[in-house]
């Protein structure tokens, strides 16, 4: 007896890392394809949960399909109420899994017939191309999940007869609430709802439990998902507390409904279950309570997403909002995000910079201060760090190298924008008045930029410009210094806003570049904001030496 224990609780646990390579495996293969069809074809709260639906059934993880549902949100391709729709037909896409194990790991055996796979996806594992990997870990995972069921049949075969219904909570009101915390406790333990539907069905095959105590307990397997969304969200971000409340929410409500509707379905059922149909009829009550409460709550789904944006409300700086730790496992995603931080940062420090040389901006352009935009792109940078460089690819890694870059010379045009007594000089002649202008109006563009190539190309004049013009105007400085016509202590002062000017301009042009470099590698596709577009060749060498740059950068007088 102890070994058949042993066996059934070996099944539970290949079960699951079959699952978890299946999905690993799906994802790999999915890549950035889930995410474009996700983005593509949400457009209402019901297209997002058809999306949603087939998503999850396709890549076995309604996680990776709720996490690209936030991040979209976080970037503004979908609004809430969408992202709803495709979260709650996640609930339904998981319900697959059941369909699978009860109609080919329970009618027939696999665990045999599968091993030829186990070891096809080891070869193409050890192959070490990421494609052929993805490959090996689906067909791994999907043999192992066929073997961990038949090692879990065997082991509860040998209970036959010996647990039976009647060990079981009686199927009454407080008897159903028991199986359901059963089946809650089994998905805390397991962290996988469909590793506790498996073993449900393998219970219900031996005859260990009848379809209303599997049904009850399958009610609490899928209640007991809301406390993996739960602490999924601890230490996340806004949205991705506002979808793991959402989800709580759903799950309870769904929960409950199927809670009462047991009674009528297994009513209806039992006189049409015969011998061996008992595990479809369960997956079919499994499906059918979920999708019931997709069809129920999608109608409402906009003023369910009032309430729960109510009841979560956004924290924290607006530079900020986007850049949420749940979505960290998903390095496109993440690094997406990263970047409309970083061109929202950009932007209000440029209109810093433009308000500091005097320039007029609309009354309802947003003002920071210097301490604010230094923490914004501290998070930012702590955000790009906490992305794991083993699961990012090379385009992405040619983006955060990009973004890091950007991200030190917005650190250094904040130090310049500190620099008021420089600043303040600029005012005391007309050239370097005319060359404020400049500067002010670059920064201006900068901050929102119609086309980014002609952008760049002007602040790369600009910095030109700048640069000859350090020569002539010193040599004047110092000839009326000299004469006499202007004082020692403003003539410094000059050559040090000279300075000022060429640096400050420099920072821009490299910001407009390291923004440019990163979009165009991390958003190749037709989703790219406007202010992402690739200049020609811009990826085959840097604009300037990095031995150059480095020499202008690190002066900070």
């Amino acid at each position: 007896m102890i070994w058949n224990v042993l066996s059934a609780l070996g099944g539970v646990g290949m079960f699951l890392v079959g699952m978890l390579l299946l999905t690993g495996g799906l994802k790999g293969l999915a890549g950035d394809r889930m995410r474009s069809i996700l983005a593509r074809f949400t457009s209402t709260p019901l297209s997002g949960a058809v999306t949603g639906a087939l998503t999850t059934a396709v890549v076995q993880s309604s996680s990776a399909t709720t996490v690209a549902a936030v991040g979209f949100v976080a970037s503004g391709i979908l609004t809430f109420p969408q992202a709803l729709g495709v979260i709650f037909g996640a609930n339904i896409g998981t319900t697959l899994t059941g369909w699978m194990v009860a109609a080919l790991g329970f009618k027939l055996d696999l665990g045999t017939a599968v091993l030829p796979l186990v070891f096809v996806g080891a070869i193409c594992h050890l192959t070490g191309r990421p494609r052929l990997v993805s490959i090996g870990q689906a067909l791994t995972g999907f043999g192992l999940l066929f073997i961990g069921i038949d090692y879990l049949k065997d082991g509860l075969a040998a209970f036959e007869g010996v647990v039976t219904p009647s060990n079981f909570p009686s199927d009454d009101l407080f008897g159903r609430l028991q199986l359901v915390a059963i089946g809650l406790v089994i998905t805390l333990v397991t962290q996988s709802s469909s590793a506790g539907v498996a073993t449900a069905l393998a219970a219900l095959g031996a005859g260990a439990i009848n379809f209303q105590q599997a049904a009850a307990m399958v009610i609490g397997m899928d209640v007991g998902t809301t406390f993996t969304a739960l602490l999924a969200t601890v230490g996340g971000g806004t949205m991705a507390r506002r979808t793991g409340l959402a989800h709580v929410i759903y799950n309870l409500m769904t929960g409950l409904m199927a809670f009462f509707l047991l009674g009528p379905f297994a009513a209806f059922a039992m006189p049409r279950i015969g011998d061996g149909t008992g595990q479809i009829a369960l997956v079919a009550f499994h499906s059918f309570f979920n999708g019931l409460g997709v069809v129920l709550v999608l109608p409402l789904a906009r003023p369910f997403a009032r309430l729960i944006e109510w009841l979560v409300p956004e924290r924290g700086s607006a530079l900020t909002a986007g850049l949420d730790p749940a979505v960290l496992a998903e390095p496109g995603i993440a690094i997406g995000l990263a970047l409309d931080g970083l061109d929202r940062i950009n932007t209000a420090t440029c209109d810093l910079l433009s308000r500091e040389l005097g320039a007029d901006l609309p009354d309802d352009t947003p003002h920071y201060t210097i301490d604010e935009l230094r923490a914004a792109l501290t998070a930012l940078r702590d955000y790009l760090d906490g992305i794991r460089p083993s699961d990012v690819h090379v385009d992405q890694a040619a983006a955060m190298t990009s973004s890091f870059h950007a991200i030190d010379h917005l650190f250094r045009l904040l130090h310049r924008c500190d620099q008021t007594t420089r600043i303040a000089t600029l005012a005391s002649t007309h050239r370097l008045r005319r060359l404020r202008g400049l500067i002010a109006r670059a920064a201006m563009q900068q901050a929102r930029p119609d086309d980014p190539r002609a952008t760049e190309a002007m602040l790369d004049r600009l910095r030109t410009l700048l640069r000859h013009q350090r020569k002539s105007p010193r040599d004047r400085i110092v000839a009326a210094a000299v004469a006499g016509t202007v004082s020692d202590k403003m003539a410094l002062e000059q050559l040090d806003a000279l300075r000022w000017l060429h640096r400050t301009g420099y920072h821009l042009w490299r910001i407009r570049v390291h923004q440019t470099l990163a979009a165009s590698t991390a958003r190749p596709d037709s989703t790219a904001r406007p202010d992402s577009t690739a200049r020609p060749d811009s990826t085959a060498r840097p604009a300037v030496p990095l031995q150059e740059e480095t020499r202008i950068d690190v002066a900070e007088d």
